[in-house]
């Protein structure tokens, strides 16, 4: 008799295997298609300046680049560029690898030989001709990497991106591409092969190059119809630098409008965002709760410039189409279990809880004590850990389940307060960028005032400033503050003002300073949603999604002597805020 190993496998099992085997066969005979988005202030599309070579000064008779001893720099840096016609090019044998020749038995016979003078001949004349093979290059072969030979138009030298030093934007050229197109093909020239894996749709939301010049249809690389107008530095591109000019919050709504319009078209099986290291901890958590998606959403950034050595952008995009192609994240419906993942050096992390730690590659951190890195990408995607936060689909706050009003705050001409609807979704169902919360952030600290310990709100002039503010300006807004660690305590007069702020119906949100492990309680009866272990600055991008889905709380008509009704129905609007904050 034979016996044998016998584990009892359940139909759930089989149906789950067959469903991966099908995903599989499926991304075998159908390439993915993923949506491309360009992001604000992107060193992950910055690229290293075009500088005049030594090849072009010599021709031009100029000053030739020196390297810090006064020494003429020994090579050319190499810029990625296309040939305009035909080429025959004569490469000497033996020269891609210092160990090439130790085994010439092993290769054929060159293409012919060039001698001293670079005659080329099929036969050798002399022991010191150079065996060759001999290759045409051609325009549609794409890019070469090449000497870069353009000078100014008065004939100088290009030594930096500006024309001269204090140059006007106008006198100087882009460094951050204007979309991840060029980015690809230069990363498929280098071997990245990506253009085998999925096929790419390229969009333009906030991105850090622009067409000053403005750009004819025909010559687009990103996706969409029509001509590309003139650009403003500043209002449709937003770059660091010597001409830097920061995104703000109207040109988030307009960037998730699109996120959300490309997401929901059905035709992508996932999307990469790409921003600068310092502000895409925020906009992927933003992402992640507002676009309903049940794709996945993936999150790159680089710490160094394309064209320096060792820089960092290409793998982590390598990665996230890596992650995206392989379908872990995909629950058994084929529907993302993750929702929106930053992916940096390998690592696979949720959005909620990566921040920037350092200037460097490598330098991510996890926030909230409890997790954050859900997976890797060593050797092939690996999901380690799901996080159970709400997200994309299954977030109360995402850009569906939003109304088309909310209530905000209004204040009459004789200064008594109330709720008036506020219109945050025009009749076309996007996202009104005029309505998007003004949320501000108070950080708390001891030794602060004459008397920290006092419950008199008049010396925290800076919120009370906001609050008068944003009864002239914002109907929808909201405020963080920032206490200590843990608990997320704030000195007495930072209390006062804040609940001030309560009391005139604008959403107050309790954080605790640093990277808080959760430790803080959430308690009914103060007026303050408390963060948990939520950094300020995650907890402003969660509560700038509340106010959108539930807008601002009923203000008290006297917010210096509140009724007690007052208060039950603030509290009550709390709670709503509070269970988002527990969840997601």
């Amino acid at each position: 008799m034979t016996t044998t190993n016998q584990f009892p496998i359940s139909p759930k099992f089989v149906f789950f295997l067959l469903l991966v085997f099908s995903f599989k066969v499926g991304n075998a005979q159908e390439k993915p298609r993923i949506a491309i988005f360009s992001g604000p202030t992107a060193t992950i599309q910055n690229s290293h300046p075009l500088i005049t070579s030594n090849k072009a000064r010599e021709q031009n008779e100029l000053s030739l680049l020196t390297n810090d001893e006064g020494e003429t720099m020994p090579f050319d840096r190499l810029y990625y560029q296309k040939i305009a016609a035909p080429v025959t090019l004569y490469i000497e044998m033996f020269t891609a690898h210092p160990l090439e020749s130790d085994v010439k038995e092993l290769y054929g016979e060159p293409d012919g030989y060039v001698d001293e003078n670079g005659k080329f001949r099929k036969t050798r004349k002399s022991p010191s001709d150079k065996p060759v093979l001999k290759v045409e290059l051609r325009p549609e072969d794409g890019l070469y990497p090449l000497p870069y030979m353009a000078v100014q138009a008065d004939g100088k030298p290009w030594d930096a991106t500006a024309a001269y030093p204090g140059a006007p934007f106008s006198a100087s050229r882009q460094t951050f591409y204007p979309n991840a197109s060029r980015i690809f093909e230069e990363i498929e020239r280098n071997g990245g092969n990506i253009y085998g894996v999925a096929d790419y749709d390229f969009y333009r939301p906030a991105p850090a190059g622009g067409y000053t010049k403005g750009l004819p249809a025909e010559d687009r690389t990103d996706t969409g119809d029509g001509d590309i107008p003139p650009e403003t530095l500043g209002k449709d591109f937003f770059t660091y630098g010597p001409y830097g000019a920061s995104q703000n919050r109207m040109q988030l709504a307009k960037a998730t409008n699109m996120v959300q319009e490309v997401m929901a078209s059905g035709e992508y099986d996932g999307s990469i965002w790409l921003e600068g290291s310092p502000s895409i901890e925020n906009t992927s958590y933003w992402m992640g709760l507002l676009i309903d998606s049940k794709a996945p959403l993936v999150f790159n950034a680089a710490q160094r410039m394309r064209g320096l050595v060792s820089a960092d952008g290409d793998q982590n995009i390598i990665d996230g189409i890596n992650y995206i192609s392989s379908g872990v994240w995909a629950d058994e419906n084929g529907i993302t279990r993750v929702g929106s993942v930053m992916i940096q050096d390998q690592i696979i992390f949720s959005s909620r809880e990566v921040q920037k730690g350092d200037a460097r590659p490598g330098g991510y951190v996890t926030t909230g004590g409890y997790g954050g890195i859900i997976g890797s990408m060593g050797y092939g995607p690996k999901l380690t850990f799901l996080p159970l936060r709400k997200h994309t689909h299954l977030s109360e706050v995402n850009f569906t389940r939003i109304p088309k009003t909310v209530p905000g705050i209004s204040v009459s001409e004789a200064g008594s307060i109330a709720n008036v609807e506020v219109a945050v979704k025009d009749a076309g169902g996007k996202l009104i960028p005029e309505s998007m919360p003004m949320v501000s952030i108070f950080k708390s600290a001891r030794w602060k005032t004459e008397d920290d310990g006092s419950d008199d709100p008049s010396g925290e002039i800076d919120i009370l400033a906001r609050i008068n503010d944003n009864l002239k300006k914002y109907p929808l807004a909201g405020f963080v503050g920032e206490g200590m660690a843990p608990y997320g305590s704030m000195i007495a007069p930072m209390d006062a003002a804040l609940e001030l702020a309560a009391l005139h119906g604008y959403p107050v949100l309790k954080a605790a300073r640093g990277n808080a492990d959760g430790f803080m309680n959430t308690d009914p009866d103060n007026l303050f949603i408390e963060g948990h272990n939520t950094t300020s600055t995650k907890g402003r991008v969660l509560l700038m999604a509340c106010i959108l889905r539930y807008g601002t709380y009923p203000p008290a008509k006297d917010p210096l002597n509140p009724t007690a009704k007052e208060l039950e129905a603030i509290k009550a609007k709390i709670k709503l805020y509070q269970e988002v904050f527990h969840t997601h």
